[in-house]
C-alpha cells in the first residue's frame, strides 16, 4: 500500500519513513519548498540515502497567500496567530492529500506526535503531544492519516534514529517559524506593512505609559517593571485605538470565551457538549467545559478559569484524549 509522507529529512520524518517501510508501506516523500535551498538539498540527500522517491513542490506563493499574509494581518489586528495551525489544513495536508490522489496512495503521513486511529485523532505522549497543532484538519484528511510517532517520545525517536544509523539522529530540532528563520518577526512584519506607532498603556481606564507598537505584545505577556508595587500583564489589545490594556495577574483568568471559524473533526453538535479545552499549546491547562455551537462561532464556558485566552490563538477541544476540533479565539 502506498503512503505519501511529509518529508523534511529531519529526525521525525526520517524515523517515520523507516517505521512506515517496516510496516509494509511503499513510501513516497513530499517536500514543501519555501526557497530554503540548503534545507531542500538536505531533504533530497536524505531521501536518496533512504531510497525514498521525493516530490519537491514549490509552495512559496501558496505559503504567502495562506499563511504569511494571514499571519501578518493577525498581528496588525492585535492578535496572536499560530502559523502551524494556519498552515496544516490549508497547505501542508492539502498538498499531501493531492499528491496521494495523484499517485493512487490511500494514506498520507507526517511526523507529528499524535495518534490517528479509525479516522479520529488522539493526543500523543504527554511530554511531546502535538495534537493541538492538528485541530483544524478536515475529516477527509484525518480519515486518511497515519501518524507513525504517535506512541513515541522524542527521546525514543532519536534513539531509534541512532540505532538505525540515520544521519538525522543528532540534527537539532527546528524551533523557529519556517518563513522567519532568524526569529525576528518584527523585522519581517516591517518589510511587509507599515507598522502602527506608539500608543497608550491603559490600566483600569487610566493611561500609565506608552508602548512602542501593539505588534510587540500579546495577551498574557508581562509588562516589565512594577506599577505601584504590582506586576501588570496585557489583558487586551485594541488595534483600532492603538492601546494595550493591562491587568493584574488575577484579572487575566476567564471562565468564558468564544472561538470563530470553528473546524470540527466530529459532526458539529446540535446540543451543548461536555469537553475539555486548551487555549494554547501547553499540556498543563485543560479545564472541563461546556461547549455550545452557534453557527461558526463556538461559546465555551469553563469549569475552572483559563489564563489569558489570547485572540488569534486556537481554542482546541477534546473528549478525553480524542481531538474534537478547534477555532480561533475572538473578543466577540
Amino acid at each position: 500500500m502506498k503512503v505519501v509522507l511529509g518529508f523534511s529529512g529531519g529526525v521525525d520524518s526520517a524515523v517515520s519513513a523507516v517505521l512506515l517501510q517496516r510496516a509494509g508501506y511503499e513510501v513516497h516523500g513530499l517536500y514543501l519548498d519555501n526557497a530554503d535551498a540548503a534545507a531542500r538539498e538536505e531533504a533530497e540527500s536524505a531521501a536518496a540515502r533512504m531510497g525514498i522517491p521525493l516530490t519537491v513542490l514549490d509552495v512559496k506563493a501558496e505559503l504567502e497567500e495562506k499563511v504569511c499574509r494571514p499571519f501578518a494581518a493577525c498581528y496588525l489586528r492585535g492578535e496572536t496567530p499560530n502559523p502551524c495551525i494556519l498552515c496544516n489544513p490549508g497547505m501542508k495536508f492539502k498538498n499531501l492529500l493531492a499528491l496521494a490522489d495523484e499517485l493512487g496512495a490511500e494514506k498520507l503521513a507526517t511526523g507529528h506526535y499524535a495518534r490517528a486511529e479509525g479516522g479520529a485523532i488522539y493526543k500523543g505522549r504527554p511530554s511531546n503531544d502535538q495534537s493541538y497543532m492538528l485541530c483544524r484538519l478536515t475529516r477527509e484528511q484525518a480519515a486518511r492519516l497515519i501518524l507513525p510517532l504517535g506512541g513515541f517520545e522524542k527521546v525514543q525517536t532519536r534513539a531509534l534514529a541512532a540505532e538505525w544509523g540515520l544521519p538525522a539522529a543528532h540534527k537539532p530540532d527546528s524551533m523557529e517559524i519556517c518563513f522567519i528563520p532568524d526569529k525576528n518577526y518584527i523585522r519581517w512584519l516591517s518589510e511587509r506593512a507599515e507598522l502602527p506607532g506608539p500608543g497608550d498603556f491603559l490600566f483600569h481606564g487610566e493611561v500609565i505609559g506608552q508602548h512602542e507598537g501593539i505588534f510587540r505584545w500579546t495577551v498574557g505577556q508581562r509588562r516589565p517593571g512594577l506599577y505601584e508595587g504590582r506586576k501588570l500583564y496585557v489583558s487586551r489589545i485594541d488595534a483600532a485605538q492603538n492601546t494595550v490594556e493591562l491587568a493584574l495577574w488575577e484579572e487575566l483568568f476567564k471562565t468564558e470565551l468564544c472561538a470563530r471559524d470553528f473546524s470540527w473533526l466530529i459532526e458539529p453538535p446540535k446540543e451543548p457538549l461536555r469537553a475539555t479545552v486548551r487555549v494554547r499549546h501547553t499540556k498543563w491547562e485543560e479545564p472541563p467545559c461546556t461547549v455550545t455551537a452557534e453557527g461558526d462561532l463556538v461559546r465555551i464556558v469553563c469549569g475552572t478559569p483559563v489564563r489569558a485566552p489570547a485572540p488569534g490563538q486556537s481554542a482546541v477541544l477534546y473528549a478525553g484524549d480524542r481531538l474534537l476540533g478547534g477555532g480561533f479565539i475572538t473578543n466577540a
